[in-house]
């Protein structure tokens, strides 16, 4: 007898959550400039802002961090994490930091220096940080991302993959002036969407065939692994492990957001092959993060995050992490919403300029959706579009991406199935009235980059 299947795990915690009112909603939009980052998260009833750092937990990571020691240097943690970055990975080197954006720095310090002027960084859809520090050293992230990732309704299985014409068309035209290459698995800024392990190789022989290093961002490594299991052709017999350290086997290094794939709620990763690169490395992490076995995380950190890089990779957990995003999509799709397909792994990414053809792209179709969505119920999600892709360093013009998206980040073990139906309903309730919504946003103050995290808004007909 076939039985639905249930979370692997039991909640032995709660937090209460309060349901605003559509009046409180309004006000509490007006007073964060239309930005929703600024909404206090106890103002929100579903955060599906991001899945970074957000997620629950376990028991077994509580353990660990009650016996983890806070030393400076040399703690046992730290040990026990470079065990589990040896199984897990296949990395005999690596460097703790306190996220995946600090990694960025440092490795970017190592590989692209300070003045990057003239250096080209290619990838899959870089997302914001990490085109931030590129830009941020004068250096430009170059998008080598496949066609198919342009076709939201598609059901081509690796929308993350790398155009291997494009990447070579790059190093061709620019010898000299590619420090490494980075390809970002599963692919957030092409909707969450996985990399093929045949992709990785080719990639991987591709660097190597021209001395240039290749580095994963691998924040969510463990997603995109079982992705490769159940959609790529030689892989279903294989375990997550097994795929993540084939894939780890191709490449350089990697950096790594721990809050996502590695469940733990701050913490990130910078690994290498090479010894000697690391220690290039290691000046920039002491002087960014502090001393090398520490990295500006606690102890009992680094050992919570030695236990849940295991858990990420326990088939189990995965297939209800993933079917739980997959219930979202398909809950969205039976009300009409437009969605990016196939579904990620992470998150689902809404099409906004199909979802509200009537605003102007001027004025911020994407954030106008995220705006509406937690107006409409309380579900904060984040725009990924033009106001993310910030302006061109050069011409200061806004970049208008093809795809403007509405990401619904959906946090690891903290969430039932209720909420995604609420926040499905959310959305569909929205779609009800889009006709009616024809006006979006102006910024009203901005930074110069990375600019969608404290930027102003104001209503378009102010």
């Amino acid at each position: 007898m076939e039985f639905p299947a249930a979370e692997p795990y039991r909640i032995k915690t709660v937090e209460h959550i309060r349901r605003t009112s559509r009046e409180e909603r309004e006000r509490i939009l007006e007073r964060a400039k239309y930005n929703l980052f600024n909404v206090r998260s106890e103002d929100v009833y579903v955060d599906l802002l991001t899945d970074s750092g957000t997620g629950a937990m376990s028991s077994e990571q509580w353990a660990e961090m009650m016996r983890g020691d806070e030393s400076y240097a040399g703690a046992s943690s730290y040990y026990k994490l470079a065990e589990a970055v040896r199984e897990v990975f296949g990395f005999e080197h690596f460097l703790p930091t306190h996220q995946g954006r600090a990694a960025e720095n440092v490795l970017f310090s190592t590989l692209v220096g300070a003045e990057g002027a003239g250096k080209l960084v290619p990838g899959n859809a870089h997302f914001d940080t990490t085109k931030g520090h590129i830009e941020a050293r004068g250096a430009r992230a170059v998008d080598c991302t496949t066609e198919e990732a342009l076709a939201p309704e598609t059901e081509y299985p690796f929308k993350g993959n790398v155009d291997l014409a494009k990447l070579r068309s790059v190093l061709d035209a620019h010898p000299g002036a590619v420090p490494l290459c980075l390809v970002t698995v599963t692919c957030n800024s092409s909707g969450g969407q996985p990399v093929s392990m045949a992709n990785i190789r080719a990639v991987s022989e591709l660097c190597r065939a021209r001395g240039l290093p290749l580095f994963l961002d691998a924040a969510r490594f463990a997603e995109n692994a079982y992705f490769i299991k159940t959609r790529e052709a030689g892989y279903a017999d294989r375990s997550v492990r097994e795929i993540a350290r084939e894939m780890f086997s191709l490449v350089d290094g990697c950096t790594m957001s721990s809050k996502k794939d590695g469940l733990v709620n701050i913490g990130g990763l910078l690994c290498f092959r090479d010894e000697e690169l690391m220690r290039k490395a290691m000046p920039f992490n002491i002087m960014y993060e502090g001393f090398n076995t520490y990295g500006g995380m606690a102890g009992r950190d680094l050992g919570a995050l030695s236990v849940g890089l295991r858990e990420a990779t326990e088939l189990p957990y995965l297939e209800a992490r993933i079917g739980q995003v997959a219930r979202l999509g398909n809950e969205l799709v039976r009300y009409g919403v437009p969605v990016l397909h196939p579904f990620g792994g992470h998150a689902i990414f809404v099409d906004a300029l199909r979802f509200l053809p009537a605003v102007p792209r001027e004025e911020f179709v994407a954030q106008t959706l995220a705006v509406e969505t937690y107006r409409e119920g309380g579900v904060r999600a984040v725009e990924i579009g033009a106001i993310m892709a910030d302006r061109d360093p050069d011409t200061r013009e806004n970049r208008f991406p093809k795809l403007e998206l509405v990401r619904l980040a959906v946090p690891r073990r903290t969430y039932t199935n209720d909420h995604m139906d609420y926040a499905a309903a959310v959305l569909g309730s929205v779609y009800e009235r889009r006709e009616r919504i024809t006006q979006g946003y102006r910024i009203t103050r901005e930074a110069p980059i990375l600019r969608h995290f404290t930027v102003e808004l104001e209503p378009a007909g102010n």
